[in-house]
């Protein structure tokens, strides 16, 4: 099944930035699509990026389309999610999913990375 861990959250000010990453092990990283999830507090769990196998499918809400950039290097068995402009209502714990159709709680299989967007 393998494991994810998630990492690169912290305390930022607004409009600051961020780079998450999501370190993948136990399975082929390269033959799966993942997601980018979060938690903010009191709100249902949110489907925020997407990445295909390749790069050329990619997906964003439209809450973070303009703001966030996800990527993925299968060299190093990592995915990346770059937030920029960073809003208050960005803060949540951030998770990366396995599975580019997976993104509901059960998917979440790592410790998640915390971002708090606060002046």
């Amino acid at each position: 099944e393998g494991q994810l861990v998630e990492s690169g959250g912290g305390l930022v000010q607004p409009g600051g930035s961020l780079r998450l990453s999501c370190t993948a092990s136990g399975f082929k990283f390269r033959d799966y699509g993942m997601n980018w999830v979060r938690q903010r507090p009191g709100k249902r769990l949110e489907r925020v990026a997407a990445i295909g196998i390749s790069e050329s499918a990619i997906w964003y809400t439209d809450a973070v389309k303009t703001r966030f950039t996800i990527s993925r290097d299968n060299a190093k068995n990592t995915l990346y999610l770059e937030l920029n402009s960073l809003k208050t209502d960005d803060s949540a714990m951030y998770y990366c999913t396995k599975g580019y159709d997976c993104y509901a709680p059960i998917c979440l299989k790592g410790p998640g990375t915390q971002v708090t967007v606060s002046s």
